[in-house]
């Protein structure tokens, strides 16, 4: 078995970043990976021992920075919420913008979990932790419900919409994510006002 080299898994992590979005994902592979980084291909199946596994650490690692971006914003004021759901949104819409690859790297690992446990499990982990942080900046900005709702069950249906608003983006060759976006943000900007006033 290899030894590990000098150079990190983050650092591995970010040489499979530089060449997806070089290469795009259909060239991403432990070789590529290698050479990016200046190592042996010893040392990368040392930290990751297939292109999946290498791709859902780079997805992880994608979501949990954006993720970790709005966990540091305070939101205790109504204009901080506002800034929280735009800055939110603008993430969301990055991610759907045709040179990000995200989404394409999420879409191809939600295809290969359909066969494969070990992925359907790590893909698992990461929409639930999604949820679960979701659910806590919700509960900030609106409290634990909004409009009977729960912020749990709030969590999810964003979710669910953003990721959905992403295979349409992918699919659809003229679908206008910025428009839909700022058509988003209204919506939810308008509702957290209606939210705040009731109180």
């Amino acid at each position: 078995m290899a030894e590990p080299n000098v150079i990190t898994k983050q650092d591995l992590i970010e040489s499979a970043k530089t060449c997806i979005v070089e290469n795009g994902v259909n060239k991403l592979t432990l070789k590529a990976v290698a050479q990016g980084a200046g190592v042996t291909q010893g040392t990368v199946y040392y930290h990751f021992k297939t292109k999946d596994q290498l791709m859902v650490e780079v997805v992880s690692d994608m979501c949990q920075t954006s993720w970790n971006r709005l966990e540091k914003m305070k939101k205790n004021s109504n204009q901080q919420a506002k800034e929280w759901i735009q800055t939110g949104l603008k993430s969301a819409t990055e991610r759907n913008s045709s040179d990000s690859s995200y989404h394409s790297l999420f879409s191809s690992l939600v295809t290969a979990s359909l066969h494969n446990d070990k992925i359907r499990e790590q893909i698992s982990e990461l929409l639930t932790y999604e949820n679960q942080v979701l659910q806590k900046q919700i509960e900030a900005v609106v409290g634990e419900r909004l409009y009977g709702v729960s912020a749990e069950t709030w969590s999810v249906l964003m979710n669910a919409l953003i990721d959905g608003l992403a295979i349409q983006s992918m699919m659809i060759e003229d679908f206008d994510a910025g428009k839909v976006f700022k058509g988003l943000e209204t919506l939810l900007l308008k509702q957290m006002e209606e939210n705040q006033a009731s109180e």
